[in-house]
């Protein structure tokens, strides 16, 4: 797991002037940092591999994150942590001093490293915490090129179609006019759809743009759209079910991840509530955390809330009784993975065969549209020889 990190000192000291101040601003104050810009997964999880590993080696926290920003490139990242790095050595706790930046440190890696300060093992959490980002992003890998090849061809077969119909179809328009035929209705309906094509492009193609910002804008500021939205992606056939296999192992591998690290379960189950990307588990989370919170297990209300099977919930009773409910979550996590990854592969092998099959239907019926009407040509050409 551990990246090789390459050598460097510790960060230059900043320069001071004749009178020992820093040099820069007015009164010796140092200039301030511009904070802002996206920090991407993957640099934070490098980051975490990087520090897990001189924390392993014994290195101090303060020391080993002057050696980390040392050798970050310049940009958003080696700002946030030169802020986290001033923090620490200041005497902030590291966990405090990440909190202040959510956009590269998100509430459940905060906590860990909370956990891990308040045990003393913040060098195992920290080990614990790349492992689960790296399987994490890992994941989100697989689904991203399993998408690429069918998106390819849904998009360039919608050029395609669009491309025949507002360049090709009106050449032959021309052709049908000139001989003065009567057009048969699948050639009628073909050269309307194309008409319309020509005369409100503008309007078909700025409504799916208007379409996908007011979609985005309500997913940000309508908690009901939100919820209907993804509850709606619960129920697409096939999909559904992977999406659902899918946030039980998110779900299971935050959850375990907290447990094995210490976090107390209310505690964790409010970071897998405040960290999901679905406001149906969302909820079914804060359902099982108020039950919990009045005394009971998890396992029985986690299979009342309907998202989680009898598989998960009795692995989840079994850890609950036997004090292993960390190991069994991430074993959990481990077996909805390899489905989510299975059904996915399988899906997208019953896809692309469907995509070609719907092109060619497509592209058929147009053929046929403009073929069609031929014949009355010919017969046409034929009388008047």
């Amino acid at each position: 797991m551990a990246k090789r990190i390459q050598r460097s000192g510790p960060a230059p000291a900043r320069r001071k002037g004749a009178s020992g101040e820093a040099a820069g601003t007015p009164g010796g104050a140092p200039p301030a940092r511009k904070l802002g810009g996206r920090v991407s997964a993957g640099v934070v999880t490098d980051f975490t591999i990087q520090l897990a590993t001189l924390s392993e080696a014994g290195i101090p926290v303060v020391k080993a994150l002057r050696i980390l920003e040392g050798q970050t490139e310049p940009g958003p990242f080696k700002d946030v942590l030169a802020e986290i790095t001033d923090d620490v050595s200041a005497g902030a706790p590291l966990s405090e001093a990440m909190g202040k930046h959510g956009k590269a440190f998100d509430p459940l890696y905060a906590s860990m490293v909370r956990a891990g300060e308040a045990g003393g093992i913040l060098d195992r959490v920290l080990t614990r915490l790349a492992v689960f980002r790296e399987k994490a992003a890992e994941v989100r890998s697989k689904i991203k090129q399993a998408l690429l090849y069918p998106a390819f061809l849904i998009s360039f077969a919608v050029m395609a179609v669009v491309i025949v119909i507002i360049v090709v179809i009106p050449k032959f328009r021309e052709i049908f006019d000139s001989y003065g035929v009567e057009l048969p209705k699948p050639t009628q309906i073909l050269l309307g759809i194309s008409d319309v094509f020509q005369r409100f492009w503008y309007l078909l193609a700025g409504l799916p743009v208007l379409i996908l910002v007011l979609h985005r804008v309500f997913l940000a500021r309508s908690h009901g759209y939100r919820r209907w939205w993804h509850g709606m992606q619960l129920r697409i056939p096939i999909l559904g079910g992977i999406l659902k296999r899918s946030m039980t192992a998110s779900f299971a591998r935050t959850f375990g991840t907290l447990v094995q690290a210490g976090v107390p379960h209310l505690d964790a189950l409010g970071i897998c509530r405040d960290t999901s990307p679905n406001e149906v588990l969302t909820e079914a989370v804060e359902e099982i955390r108020r039950t919990v919170r009045e005394g009971e297990g998890i396992a029985r209300p986690m299979g009342e809330t309907g998202l989680f099977d009898d598989v998960v919930t009795n692995m989840v009773d079994v850890g609950e009784e036997t004090g292993e409910l960390d190991t069994m979550l991430l074993k959990v996590a481990d077996a909805y993975d390899v489905q989510v990854d299975r059904r996915l592969d399988t899906f997208f092998r019953v896809l692309e065969p469907l995509i070609l099959i719907g092109m060619a239907v497509v592209i058929g019926a147009l053929l046929f549209a403009l073929i069609l009407p031929m014949t009355e040509m010919m017969k046409t050409i034929g009388g008047q020889a």
